[in-house]
């Protein structure tokens, strides 16, 4: 028997119109599923139903992807694929694997010899990369940093002595209830030469994408609290 496809399904940033952001026959193959992997089932329906999806919710498979999933759980998720069903991964916000749990389950698709076919959708970090006009051919990817303020401080001070050195542009993210901590212990502890690019709320009709010396960015208030943000430095 034939084995099906794990699609990987891009979700909107902000709130924003479909045909926006993605192409119609990304819409065609959502509503030719009824099974999908998920971080959180109330959201995975909301996008759903915003899309224009008619299933009926009862009837569709939802599996969930998460911090609390047990990772012996994993491996029944694609069960139904290996028999030849067709499967969505999706994330919370943006593209499927990227700063997201969904690449266990991609990697366990490649292991089990199942295609795996991503769809296009935006992705914050790459978008603010695009637009932060620093190098786009060398970057890295950190993620979270720390939580602890001193622990925090001293990332910062290696990303930026990383990027001086190196060339590569430094790109991390932070939960957006604590961005105003971040942005604070930035402007302390960068100098004032390095550049930041801070990306806000992108793909809405909020979006904020500026690139400025530190030096310039001490001279301005900045309120990033509770908005989705990327933070990108550059020596």
């Amino acid at each position: 028997m034939n084995r099906g496809t794990v699609f990987l399904i891009p979700v909107f940033l902000s709130d924003t119109n479909f045909d926006r952001v993605f192409p119609h026959e990304n819409l065609e193959i959502i509503n030719s599923l009824d099974s999908y992997i998920i971080e959180n089932i109330r959201t995975a329906r909301r996008f759903l139903r915003k899309v224009g999806y008619k299933k009926d919710f009862d009837k569709v498979n939802f599996y969930l992807l998460n911090e609390h999933t047990d990772s012996s759980e994993i491996y029944t998720y694609l069960n139904d694929v290996k028999n030849g069903k067709d499967i969505g991964l999706m994330s919370e916000a943006g593209i499927p694997c990227v700063a997201d749990p969904g690449f266990q389950i991609v990697n366990l698709a490649h292991q089990l010899d199942i295609q795996v076919k991503p769809l296009t959708g935006p992705s914050s970090i790459f978008l603010a990369l695009m637009a932060s006009g620093f190098n786009g051919q060398q970057f890295v990817f950190h993620g979270y940093l720390p939580v602890e303020k001193h622990e925090r401080r001293k990332a910062i001070l290696n990303l930026e002595t990383h990027a001086r050195k190196s060339g590569q542009t430094q790109i991390f993210i932070e939960t957006p209830y604590r961005n105003n901590k971040l942005v604070n212990d930035i402007l302390t502890v960068c100098s004032n030469n390095t550049l930041l690019c801070i990306a806000t709320d992108i793909t809405s009709e909020n979006e904020f994408i500026k690139t400025k010396s530190i030096n310039e960015w001490r001279k301005k208030k900045v309120d990033l609290h509770k908005k989705p943000t990327v933070f990108l430095i550059n020596g």
